[in-house]
């Protein structure tokens, strides 16, 4: 209770008992029953709460809103007007729309007294939800214009995004604000428009904070082979599947064992192997395959070349010897070496 009260300068269980008193009986039962503002937290189910009148959902329905009518009529109401002022306060503060959750956490921890906040959101004027759909989370606002723009800049922001963007959080908010038009200035800040952002369920945030498209693998992380895209990427550089398996443990605190780590890599497409064990992105334009693929690949986009040019671009993409390189021109099914002591593909 004291962090709630920290938060919001009143005392919510106090206020929602003095409106509940107001009430008949059962009416007062019902509602404590789905809101969970009794000795336990759980929110009954409608069929639940008709089961022990022997009444239908329907009618548990009906009971719950005219008594929620009846609340508005009541003195208590009148009396709450001040709480129900500072929860808008809050709310404005956090946004002007914010997701239920992130709202009831700010507020307080206590699952109890969330559940007294609730209440007073749905029971209070200038409260409107949007609901929960496949695009939103749901979510609280006291300011409806507000709450449209942020979610048509929200569609927007989705879908200018492609399916492997991977956005710096700096970024991501540039874009965003790019998207939203005549806000005020107290909303342009960071902590409120990466709220805004949470309320999408299009867009998510990955564990290093890069942002993108939320089914994304490289956003919505299952399992080592995309913790190890993270890895490699953030690196910048081919690494051994030890050091990946090492990194994944360091960046994340996952146990990634090394065998695994190296299971995952071999089948993964985003991943090239470029030397013995090493492992590079092919989103870095690193070419598949092995040594003698590589070179073939860059006689076809150079022609001719000599054998220390072709030595110099096979390692750029693959971490072996030059004599490897060197071994796998003597290949004639695939290489010729020409009279001017250069190199090109059999046709």
């Amino acid at each position: 209770m004291p962090q709630a009260a920290d938060k919001t300068g009143f005392k919510p269980k106090v206020i929602v008992k003095r409106l509940l008193t107001s009430l008949p009986e059962r009416s007062r039962v019902v509602l404590e029953s789905r809101f969970g503002l009794g000795a336990s937290p759980e929110r009954v189910t409608l069929e639940a709460i008709g089961k022990r009148y022997g009444i239908t959902r329907e009618r548990v329905r009906q009971i719950e809103n005219h008594a929620l009518g009846l609340l508005k009529r009541s003195p208590a109401f009148a009396e709450a007007e001040a709480a129900f002022h500072e929860l808008e306060r809050i709310i404005d503060g956090l946004g002007g729309i914010v997701c239920e959750t992130d709202l009831l956490n700010f507020i307080t921890s206590d699952p109890s007294m969330q559940n007294h906040i609730y209440f007073l959101l749905v029971l209070g004027d200038p409260f409107k939800y949007r609901k929960e759909d496949d695009e939103a989370e749901r979510c609280w606002y006291v300011d409806l214009e507000l709450a449209n723009k942020v979610a048509d800049a929200l569609k927007r922001l989705y879908a200018g995004l492609s399916d492997d963007d991977l956005i710096p959080e700096g970024e991501m908010i540039s874009r965003f604000l790019k998207e939203l038009q005549d806000i005020n200035d107290k909303h342009r800040n960071t902590e409120v428009l990466k709220r805004w952002l949470s309320i999408s369920k299009k867009i998510g945030k990955n564990p290093l904070g890069e942002w993108g498209q939320a089914h994304s693998p490289n956003v919505k992380t299952k399992g080592i082979r995309d913790y190890a895209y993270l890895a490699v990427k953030k690196h910048g550089s081919p690494l051994h599947f030890r050091e990946v398996s090492s990194l994944i443990e360091k960046m994340f605190n996952r146990a990634a064992h090394v065998a695994t780590t190296h299971n995952e890599l071999i089948k993964d497409g985003r991943f090239v192997l470029v030397g013995r064990g090493m492992y590079a992105l092919r989103e870095w334009g690193y070419t598949s395959g092995v040594v003698r693929d590589v070179i073939r690949e860059v006689l076809r986009k150079e022609g001719s070349l000599t054998r220390e040019q072709i030595v110099e671009k096979v390692l750029k993409e693959r971490h072996v010897k030059p004599g490897t390189v060197a071994v796998n021109l003597q290949n004639q099914k695939y290489f010729r070496r020409t009279k001017d002591g250069r190199y090109t593909l059999i046709k």
